[in-house]
């Protein structure tokens, strides 16, 4: 499989050479050059395969032959350690649960899917060439990030996060690994941490020490993988016959647009919805065809405080960048802090279900986009465990939880962080 740049100013690669270099050099998302459908005899026997055999059909051809079946199996099996469970809410409402791994949120199985290929790939080197992942997360990808490449040879890791903008869980789950992973706290906001991560990849002093390459999901390697969701499940909901609906709290838009890459490869797909806060730079767009991003706004759901989502170019190419095409196949709406609480107190009231700040916003969305069909399936995407929101959460609710062992192991170990406030001190530090 060849990869080639949005931007279309650079030279076409395979897959490993995409996941090691992160963003092309024209600075540009790799996409695949093709696409090609999965035989309806797939769908049709779906609910009679295991998830790594999904995983494996979904993904392989975009790897190609560059890591051998056997060995693309059993890193599936790997990341693919936990389970993805559907839940009842209401009539027609479920939330997809992704929370269930390492780091308890969904970029866990991106993450390790990232790291895992790296591993094979420095593997089959007769040499050791060490890569530096650098990575801005709004919140949960430095946790998965951190947890996912945490020991793995010839790969040092480097995490930005805006300080004061992500939760006490999520900050120990990227400050406390040691190792090989280094967590650089800047004074700003997230859209500040990803600038200077594309920076660092375009910059030719830094290129001469470094192996760059980046684990946010403008990485294929961590965007692709999240196609997995969508498939587990259509398997888990096939017997409805119902028209499936999406509904995906949305930052960078990676988890989403995986969702329609899915479609395209034939998962029968109905709709898409995209939920998100005050950052809402993709809702405005669906209504006004006006795409404008914007500084970003701290929110109680902080992994999307986003103003210039990453993978919204890779939506567009999914659609041909087809305005039309596009708004047919998605909607938008968005939330304040207030209707998000008033969403998470009535969802434990009504149905007895707790939701993350994220999840309350899914649910949102996907009730709005419902009043307008009949006859569909919705599912919320539940994007990471209540617990790394308590102090957002009302008391109540909070009281309710009981603190899972993933976030137990991690509570009490020390931070260890640098601060930075510039490019600058990013660059001197990496030189270092």
């Amino acid at each position: 499989m060849k990869y080639f740049s949005l931007n279309h100013k650079a030279p076409e690669v395979s897959f490993q050479d995409a996941v090691v270099k992160g963003l092309a050099p024209d600075k540009g998302l790799y996409f695949p050059k093709e696409i090609h459908k999965l035989p309806t005899s797939f769908f049709e026997t779906i609910d009679t395969l295991d998830h790594v055999t999904i995983a494996y059909e979904a993904i392989k051809q975009f790897v190609g032959d560059e890591i051998p079946g056997k060995d693309l199996k059993a890193i599936l099996k790997d990341v693919l350690s936990f389970d993805f469970p559907i839940v009842s809410v209401e009539e027609n409402i479920s939330a997809l649960e992704l929370y269930h791994g390492p780091t308890m949120a969904f970029k866990d199985v991106g993450a390790r899917f990232m790291a895992r290929c790296l591993g094979y790939f420095n593997k089959q080197k007769g040499t050791k060439e060490d890569v530096t992942v650098l990575v801005a997360t709004s919140g949960d990808t430095g946790g998965a990030v951190a947890s996912g490449f945490l020991g793995v040879d010839g790969v040092e890791v480097v995490i930005l996060y805006p300080s004061g903008k992500v939760s006490d869980i999520q900050e120990k789950q990227l400050t406390t690994l040691g190792q090989n992973i280094t967590a650089l706290e800047v004074d700003g906001v997230f859209d500040d941490c990803q600038d200077m991560v594309k920076k660092a990849f375009l910059d030719e002093d830094l290129k001469t020490k470094h192996k760059l390459t980046s684990a946010n999901s403008i990485n294929i390697a961590r965007w692709l993988p999240q196609m997995f969701y969508f498939f587990f499940a259509y398997k888990a909901l096939k017997r409805n016959n119902k028209k499936l609906v999406f509904s995906v709290p949305s930052g960078n838009y990676g988890n989403i647009c995986a969702g329609m890459m899915a479609q395209r490869l034939g998962l029968p797909i109905h709709h898409f919805v995209t939920g998100t806060n005050a950052n809402n730079i993709v809702p405005e767009y669906l209504k006004t065809g006006t795409y404008t991003t914007k500084s970003s706004v701290q929110t109680i759901s902080n992994a999307m405080d986003v103003g210039a989502p990453s993978n919204f170019i890779r939506i567009e190419e999914l659609h041909h960048h087809d305005f039309n095409a596009l708004k047919t196949n998605l909607s938008g709406y968005s939330y304040t802090d207030e209707q998000t609480v008033e969403a998470i107190n009535y969802l434990k009231d009504k149905h007895n279900y707790i939701a993350d700040p994220h999840g309350a916003i899914g649910y949102l969305a996907l009730k709005k986009y419902l009043e307008t069909t009949c006859d569909a399936q919705g599912v919320f995407l539940e994007t990471a465990h209540p617990i790394k929101f308590l102090p957002v959460l009302p008391k109540a609710i909070k009281e309710s939880i009981t603190m899972p062992p993933q976030i137990e192991a991690i509570i009490d170990r020390e931070k260890h962080s640098l601060r930075i406030s510039n490019y600058d001190q990013l660059k001197t530090y990496l030189l270092q």
